[in-house]
């Protein structure tokens, strides 16, 4: 190892020993202080984004969930009257069975796709800006909560690319820009995998017409009270996430006043213990 530089005003550089004097190289000639370990500044915070940037995120991904809540109070009222719009705001699977059959493919394809791949980049985006500091944020938000996220991470660990083919939610997502995904590959496999649900989806909804058709009777005949029940459940979802720490719009705007923190130095990379709290 080299001798440490003398702290200035020292004097001369004369060991504490009294011993013979110790080589002092020029100012100029040895690199920076930190750059002969390898040290080098954290790439992360770089691509942190201001608060104006990361509200420009997190509001559509809480105008989509508000979206979905509305598209599951009113699917027993809209599924036979208004397919196109219930598709728009709710892209859940058995949404689509039910409103499959009553559009045509190119009206199918496109909302469906559209709305299905809505937040998924920005969850992406997320993961690209803060890491693994984000899937720690998401996993500390409660028990429930974190035991969720990390067996999603497990899986993603272990099948990455499959995953966000066959089942690209927001954590897959999210973890796909944690990880590095290039995002090529992620809206390949996205755009891709979504196409082949949204055909699998057509076709039960072809096979199983006619009990389709029978369940849209039901709910035009009864649209009053399945209406109302409808929302009860809504509301009583809502309240129960809230209560397990699951609740996605608070999440959101939790996120949006109080960003995760750039892990520490010493905290471990991605391959630490996420239940130790550290990325």
């Amino acid at each position: 190892m080299t001798e440490p530089d003398p702290p200035a005003g020292s004097g001369s550089p004369t060991g504490a020993d009294g011993g013979m004097p110790k080589a002092v190289p020029p100012a100029a000639s040895g690199p920076p202080t930190g750059a002969d370990d390898g040290a080098t500044a954290p790439e992360r915070p770089d691509r942190r984004p201001s608060r104006s940037r990361l509200a420009l995120v997190v509001t559509p991904i809480v105008g989509l969930v508000v979206a979905a809540y509305v598209g599951d109070a009113l699917t027993t009222t809209w599924a036979d009257k208004h397919p196109l719009l219930l598709t728009l705001l709710n892209a859940r699977s058995r949404v689509l069975v039910l409103t499959t059959n009553q559009l045509d493919a190119v009206s199918y394809y496109l909302a469906a796709g559209l709305r299905l791949l809505a937040s998924d980049p920005l969850f992406y985006l997320l993961g690209v800006w803060y890491g693994d500091a984000m899937v720690v944020w998401m996993e500390k938000r409660s028990k429930t909560f974190g035991e969720q996220i990390r067996m999603y991470e497990r899986a993603f660990a272990k099948a990455a690319y499959p995953l966000v083919f066959i089942a690209p939610n927001p954590y897959i997502c999210l973890f796909a820009g944690a990880s590095g995904m290039p995002l090529a590959s992620f809206f390949t496999l996205n755009i891709v995998g979504t196409g082949a649900r949204l055909y699998l989806i057509r076709r039960v909804g072809q096979t199983f017409d006619e009990p389709i058709q029978a369940v849209l009777r039901f709910f035009d005949r009864y649209r009053l009270p399945l209406f109302v029940l409808s929302v009860a459940l809504v509301v009583f979802v809502i309240w129960n996430d809230r209560r397990q720490g699951k609740d996605e719009i608070g999440s959101m705007l939790d996120l949006a006043e109080h960003p995760p923190d750039d892990p520490e130095p010493d905290g471990g990379g991605p391959g630490a213990d996420p239940a130790a709290g550290t990325p």
